[in-house]
């Protein structure tokens, strides 16, 4: 019985030896891996580029399937642009404060989904309210990627390197977007595609990317996001309906709506302890530099040739696929010149890079005057080598800049502010381009005055970007 009592005692004293045992650490976080994440969010950059591109090829095709009257027409390139617009600063902000793969993953789920459900649209509306869908989605892939890129490639030569490679896929899917929309039998066919390779790329991206966010406490911003969303929306629809005449009602409460939300959001930015923008960044000329570059390049470069497959089309009766192959031409180079550029780093200075490839824009589009009333293509080629030099820049020096004007931990902020602006000036560029084309009764005056508007506004973005230092 001792003995018993003995190992009973012994079994009770040795119990709480166990209750006491320290439980193991959880593991740490997956490090990064900077290949792959470069790998897949360029990819993911350059398959929502191709979504936003495709429209500018198919325009004639896709208003006669959804029997969209001219007036409208521009609401079919601008859908994709207004959600753009309206939720990539938003999207930025939400992706530091979040988790930057969170919100890269469901951007490219909304993608994929969104873009196939745009394939089987049978009305103008309900396909503009698809672009609109397919534009918030790209938001959040495209202000993430940056985020998710600066956390993979911390140093300053590493991030170049990353920051060139994602720039040059936006030119990649700006040039495979069209190539792909004219080689394939049919426009619904193309968003098709385009969605099942959206949701290839997110099924990928949670075995590959690592989550990161910035270290800020508190709630999220989402008054403030709320209200500057609604601003945007307001502004893009203006901007868009202008172009039917802008002395009409509708057009001017739309305006005075966005003074209206505008102001309140700085007003709660400037109250909230967890701003979605620092309002403090305006007074950065780096930042202030960021956004113009953007600005302008949504006003002259993205605007003129987002209309100019149409025009080839229209205006000399190429097709979908010759028109195709000319966008390539600019686009490819723009390619290869943004994938090269960063060779320039340490040589010119970005500001001085975004001037240079203002004026090449500028250049290029000079010569590509009269080209419409001559009826020949042939005449666009050297413009579209030198404009497509000058996207190429563009493209390269874009993301370093938009990174480098904000701190680290706000990359994905400091990203959606530059796009904001970026897609912000393509719906304006846009709606510009085809009311001035419109406007004439001869469609080769028309052109001709649009690219004299891109040239000046082109000219204003160099002087910008150089004079920001």
């Amino acid at each position: 019985m001792p003995q018993l009592d003995h190992s009973a005692s012994g079994a009770v004293e040795s119990a709480p030896t166990a209750v006491r045992h320290t439980p193991s650490a959880p593991p740490a976080p997956a490090p990064p891996r900077p290949a792959a994440t470069l790998a897949v969010t360029s990819a993911a950059t350059a398959v929502a580029l191709m979504t936003y591109t495709v429209p500018m090829v198919t325009l004639p095709g896709t208003a006669a399937a959804l029997h969209t009257p001219l007036s409208a027409q521009a609401w079919l390139l601008n859908g994709t642009p207004l959600g753009l617009a309206a939720l990539l600063l938003v999207a930025g902000s939400l992706a530091d404060d979040y988790g930057r793969r969170r919100v890269f993953l469901a951007g490219a789920l909304a993608l994929g989904i969104t873009t196939v459900l745009g394939a089987l649209a049978g009305s103008t509306w309900l396909f503009t309210l698809a672009r609109v869908a397919q534009g918030a989605a790209s938001a959040a892939l495209l202000a993430s990627s940056l985020g998710l890129l600066v956390h993979a490639f911390p140093t300053a030569r590493e991030r170049l390197h990353a920051t060139g490679v994602w720039g040059a896929f936006v030119s990649g899917g700006i040039a495979l977007g069209p190539l792909l929309a004219g080689a394939l039998p049919g426009w619904r066919l193309v968003y098709g595609v385009l969605g099942a390779v959206a949701l290839l790329i997110a099924a990928l991206g949670t075995r590959i990317l690592t989550e990161s966010r910035a270290p800020r406490g508190g709630r999220p911003d989402l008054a403030g996001a709320a209200v500057f969303s609604l601003a945007l929306v307001a502004l893009v629809a203006a901007l868009t309906l202008g172009r039917e005449g802008w002395l009409r009602a509708p057009v001017w409460l739309l305006l005075a709506a966005t003074v209206v939300l505008l102001a309140g959001f700085a007003l709660i930015e400037h109250r909230s302890r967890k701003p979605m923008i620092d309002l403090s960044l305006l007074r950065r000329p780096r930042f202030l530099g960021s956004s113009a570059a953007g600005l302008f390049t949504g006003l002259s470069v993205i605007g003129m040739f987002s209309y100019l497959p149409a025009l080839l089309q229209g205006g000399m009766g190429l097709s979908v696929l010759d028109s195709a192959w000319l966008v390539l031409l600019w686009s490819g180079l723009s390619f290869a010149v943004a994938l090269q550029a960063k060779r320039l780093a340490g040589r010119v200075a970005a500001r001085h890079q975004l001037a240079l490839g203002f004026l090449l824009h500028a250049i290029g589009v000079l010569t590509m005057l009269g080209a419409f009333g001559a009826g020949s293509w042939h005449r666009l080629l050297p413009g579209l080598v030198v404009s497509g030099v000058g996207s190429g820049l563009l493209n390269a020096a874009l993301p370093l800049v938009s990174v480098d004007s904000v701190p680290p931990e706000r990359a994905a902020m400091g990203s959606g502010a530059q796009q904001t602006f970026r897609y912000i000036g393509s719906c304006a560029g846009v709606a510009l381009t085809i009311a001035l084309v419109t406007s004439s009764g001869s469609l080769s005056h028309g052109a001709n005055v649009a690219m004299l508007v891109s040239i000046a506004l082109a000219g204003a973005g160099a002087v910008t970007v150089a004079a920001l230092k």
